[in-house]
């Protein structure tokens, strides 16, 4: 009669068991090695973390917004970006051990770090290797002093450009991003020059997009002939979020009580919503005056104690 077989021992020291959060049990995060007198019985393949598929970039160079014509993995754009997600969203195959093979008891919640973002209005101001602070602006120039700082997006705000030709441009010229050329046709939102020229004589004023430097840079030349904009920011200093560019007002450096944000993006403003000043999107209507009338309601508000009081929520 053959001898019962006897099960396969195993030589694992117990400093390497780790204990899975989600069943109770303990795990080995790596592959068993069985004793060298036995040979290895049949057992189940080791605990594999799962493998996130590849992140596909659509060809953003198909869209119209200037702010598309370089996809966000793009190398110099990615490595200047002030945050990125560290987690995946996969929820159902989360893997409960780090890359060392520790256990992660804190996983990221997003929508809980946007809620913690909101109440605490931003990030705050960026803190270098050195533990210095970083602000996204320079101290305040002698002739700013006192101003209120007014935060204008681009595109959609104050023009509208495409690829595509479309009749009586105010201005075509060209950019070259990543080795190839684009021609971009732009249109200037009515009243545009004259809101800028006014609001510079009372605010310090940025222009805050998520479009390219080499874009937005040569859009503002034509744009601000009276140079009435004393700050120019681009993709590489917003907060990415959820895949989106978010505008940290809180990084900029200057009280929030005295920042204004003008955009026609919410998710722009995501962070600070009791500092925005929403307006909507623009394309080609020649009868639009939204920027115009907008005058004299942001004269009035360059002059109250905190502008929070003003902008929480009574503006549509």
């Amino acid at each position: 009669m053959p001898l019962p077989h006897k099960p396969t021992r195993y030589i694992l020291p117990p400093p390497f068991l780790k204990r899975c959060l989600r069943t109770s049990t303990w795990m080995c995060p790596f592959p068993l090695s069985p004793a060298v007198d036995k040979p290895p019985a049949p057992v189940d393949s080791a605990y594999q973390p799962p493998q996130s598929p590849p992140v596909l970039i659509e060809n953003e160079t198909e869209g119209s917004r200037p702010s598309s014509v370089t996809p966000l993995g793009s190398a110099d754009e990615i490595s200047a970006l002030t945050h990125t997600a560290a987690f995946s969203d996969e929820s159902e195959a989360t893997s409960f051990f780090d890359d060392e093979g520790d256990i992660d008891p804190f996983p990221y919640d997003e929508d809980a770090e946007e809620q913690r973002l909101i109440k605490n209005g931003g990030s705050g101001i960026p803190i270098g290797p050195d533990g210095t602070p970083r602000p996204l602006l320079p101290p305040v120039a002698p002739r700013h002093l006192g101003r209120k700082c007014l935060v204008l997006d681009l595109d959609e705000t104050l023009i509208h450009s495409s690829f595509k030709s479309f009749a009586q441009p105010d201005f075509i010229f060209p950019v070259e991003i990543d080795s190839q050329w684009h021609r971009f046709h732009v249109l200037k939102r009515p009243g545009v020059e004259n809101f800028l020229k006014e609001m510079g004589e009372i605010y310090e004023v940025v222009v805050w997009t998520a479009a390219l430097s080499q874009y937005a840079n040569l859009v503002l030349d034509r744009l601000d002939p009276h140079q009435s904009v004393a700050h120019r920011l681009f993709r590489q200093s917003c907060f990415l979020h959820k895949g989106a560019y978010v505008k940290d007002l809180s990084q900029l450096g200057r009280p929030l009580a005295d920042t204004i944000i003008l955009d026609n993006s919410p998710v722009s403003f995501l962070f600070h919503p009791h500092n925005s000043v929403p307006v909507s999107s623009w394309f080609n209507d020649p009868h639009d005056g939204e920027l115009t009338d907008l005058i004299p309601f942001l004269l009035d508000l360059a002059f109250v104690a905190d502008v929070r009081g003003i902008l929480n929520g009574a503006i549509p």
